[in-house]
């Protein structure tokens, strides 16, 4: 069993995912979603992506590795990095992609790491 304290990390990149869903569910494609509303929601996304990529890199190795996926935990902390240090560089598309595609099979993924953690059982009642 896995520290209780990932369990913070994943909750809140799940939490990061759902609102993502949110912001982008009135959106039919990638250049709707980038020139809708004044980029508000693409603005919004942009700062789950950030949490979602930091929150990555706190959740212990042998936990990520524990579970079997093919997510590519370098890169998810990676697209945090590009936005956060080159925000002009940001490829909006591929955040669409991400978001429609990627964004399930991590979902996926931090949900069976739940199981993995030693936690309170009053934690989580229904998981």
């Amino acid at each position: 069993m896995y520290d209780e304290k990932n369990l913070v990390y994943i909750l809140t990149m799940l939490e990061r995912i759902e609102k993502t869903w949110i912001y982008t569910q009135d959106h039919d494609n990638a250049v709707a979603f980038i020139f809708a509303n004044q980029q508000k929601d693409l603005n919004a996304v942009i700062t789950m992506f950030v949490a979602i990529g930091e929150e990555s890199k706190k959740i212990e190795t042998s936990l990520k590795e524990s579970i079997n996926s093919d997510i590519n935990w370098k890169n998810i902390a990676g697209i945090r990095d590009k936005i956060s240090h080159d925000y002009r560089g940001t490829d909006e598309k591929l955040l669409w992609n991400t978001i429609n595609k990627d964004f399930y099979l991590l979902k996926n993924a931090l949900i069976e790491m739940v199981g993995l953690i030693n936690h309170h059982k009053h934690c989580l009642t229904n998981f």
